[in-house]
């Protein structure tokens, strides 16, 4: 298939400035690896305390957990029968060195198991952390290298544009190669920088005819193409998102491009702005990052999601608990959450030492 002149012409140009698609493509790879970077820097900083802790209450219980041992044993309730009973005192140091043997050996075990997990949660952090800070480094020297070749192209069309143009068709090409342009691409480009007097200098006069407002070269470029493109692009919008749903993720500072388009039909298919915003609100009040909607669309319209929260709050969870495990809230409803902690305690579980990856 022939390659378009003018096609050919607008990509060239493209490649000349800042809004080059190089490299607003690369600037927009470096910022998200440095958010990337800077929100597994948080999460590293609190596993990290998290495992501390964890190690900590460990050889607390340990020790803590003997002493009462060698404290009870000691005790015979029928040393204090008198003033127990008098007083009234429900003191039954046998029943309670039972209780210590049953429950303490348990509840380390969960410390350890739940220090186990943060620390392999950990790994994983750290590596997500590793590989941005590469993107970042290696995005920073390809980016020296596009704006060399940028210098490099913009030096051919000068020459081209003033009829000074002495370069090899072999040095036109390599350069463009460094641009993937394909092989016909590198061939007929070469051919109008070669000569400028076919197209090139008419384009050129175009554009510059055009640039009286201060407009960038891609602006100029697709000025005329914009119109028609948004008309379309307004029917497939209109068709993939609703606009009333873009609106609203954008008030609750939350951008929909962040989400696949199965999730945002979802979101559109469930669409309830009242509820969406009341739980992007109680989010950011308890302190949670609205990227816990990330892969688990259904909370904007969980109707339960508050009460969910609360109920793990109240059974001794902490916020970052529960950031890091988003599942449990899709996985359940309030009633069958409620029923499941209620299951721990029949069973003589604490739902506070339970890790909610368990549940």
């Amino acid at each position: 298939m022939a390659v378009s002149t003018e096609s050919l012409l607008d990509k060239l140009y493209n490649l000349r400035g800042e809004d080059s698609n190089i490299l607003k493509e690369m600037n927009q790879q470096k910022n998200k690896a440095e958010e990337t970077k800077k929100r597994t820097t948080e999460q590293k900083g609190i596993l990290q305390k998290n495992i501390e802790d964890l190690k900590k209450q460990r050889e607390e219980l340990e020790d803590q957990g003997e002493k009462f041992k060698e404290m009870l044993q000691g005790i015979h309730r029928d040393d204090y029968e008198t003033v127990l009973t008098r007083l009234r005192i429900d003191f039954d140091p046998q029943g309670l060195l039972e209780k210590l043997n049953k429950n303490l050996p348990r509840t380390i075990e969960t410390v350890e198991r739940d220090t186990k997990k943060c620390e392999e949660e950990l790994v994983k952090v750290e590596d997500e952390m590793n590989r941005a800070i590469t993107t970042i480094e290696e995005l920073g020297i390809r980016k020296d290298t596009a704006l060399a070749n940028q210098e490099k192209l913009n030096e051919y069309l000068e020459l081209a544009l003033t009829g000074r143009i002495n370069i090899t068709r072999d040095s036109i090409t390599s350069l463009l190669e460094e641009f993937s342009f394909n092989e016909e691409e590198q061939r007929e480009a070469a051919k109008i920088l070669m000569f400028p007097e076919d197209a090139l200098f008419a384009y050129d006069a175009k554009i510059k005819a055009k640039d009286k407002s201060g407009k960038s070269i891609s602006e100029v470029i697709h000025e005329a193409k914009t119109i028609s493109i948004e008309e379309d692009n307004s029917k497939d919008e209109a068709n993939d998102i609703s606009n009333s749903v873009i609106d609203t993720l954008r008030n609750c500072n939350i951008d929909y491009l962040d989400f696949s388009s199965d999730e945002l039909n979802d979101i559109i298919n469930h669409y309830e702005p009242r509820i969406i915003e009341r739980n992007t609100n109680y989010l950011t009040k308890k302190g949670i990052n609205l990227d816990i909607f990330m892969n688990h669309s259904k909370l904007f319209y969980d109707e339960e999601l508050e009460e969910k929260i609360d109920l793990l709050l109240k059974n001794g969870k902490e916020i970052n608990d529960i950031y890091l495990s988003p599942n449990i809230l899709v996985k359940y409803s309030y009633k069958e959450l409620v029923d499941a902690i209620d299951l721990l305690k029949a069973n003589q579980l604490d739902p506070t030492l339970v890790p909610l990856m368990a549940y």
